[in-house]
C-alpha cells in the first residue's frame, strides 16, 4: 500500500502486524523488532518526524540494542533512521543536527568494524554522516 502512495492504510496495517507479533513473539524478538522498523519508516515517509523520533527513541531502539547488541544490522538500521529523522523534521535545530552527527559517527564506526569499509552499508552510514556535517556547515 505504501508504494501506492496509501501511507495513511499502510500505517495503520503495519501497527496491526506489530501489534500481533508483540503479542506472539514478545517485544524483544528479531521479527517483532524489524516489522518495527516497517512503521519507523512509514511515520518518516509520513513526515510524522515527532512520533518517528519518539518510536525510535522509547522503544525500537532499546530493545533493538537490548536484545540484538548494539553492533546488529537492524539495531544500526534504527539509529540511521532515527538521525535521519531528526534532521529532516521541519523544526530541526542545531543540536538535533550535533544529536544526528553523534549518531551516525558511531553508526559508520560499527560499520565499519562489522562490515569493513568497501561494505555498502558502510558507504551508506558514511554518505549519511557527510549530508549531517553539510547540514550542520549550514546552520
Amino acid at each position: 500500500l505504501g508504494d501506492l502512495g496509501r501511507l495513511d492504510e499502510a500505517l495503520v496495517l503495519q501497527r496491526v502486524i506489530y501489534a500481533r507479533w508483540v503479542t506472539m513473539l514478545g517485544l524483544s524478538h528479531e521479527r517483532t523488532i524489524l516489522v518495527g522498523t516497517n512503521i519507523l519508516i512509514s511515520l518518516q515517509r509520513l513526515k510524522s518526524f515527532g512520533e518517528a523520533i519518539a518510536f525510535s527513541r522509547d522503544q525500537l531502539l532499546p530493545t533493538a540494542r537490548q536484545s540484538l547488541g548494539a553492533d546488529h544490522d537492524l539495531t544500526l538500521c534504527i539509529c540511521q533512521d532515527l538521525a535521519a529523522a531528526l534532521q529532516d523534521k521541519p523544526e530541526c535545530t542545531r543540536d538535533d543536527l550535533l544529536e544526528a552527527e553523534t549518531i551516525m559517527q558511531d553508526v559508520v564506526q560499527r560499520r565499519r568494524r562489522v562490515f569493513g569499509p568497501a561494505h555498502p552499508y558502510t558507504r551508506s552510514a558514511e554518505l549519511a554522516l557527510s549530508q549531517v556535517r553539510a547540514k550542520l556547515a549550514d546552520a
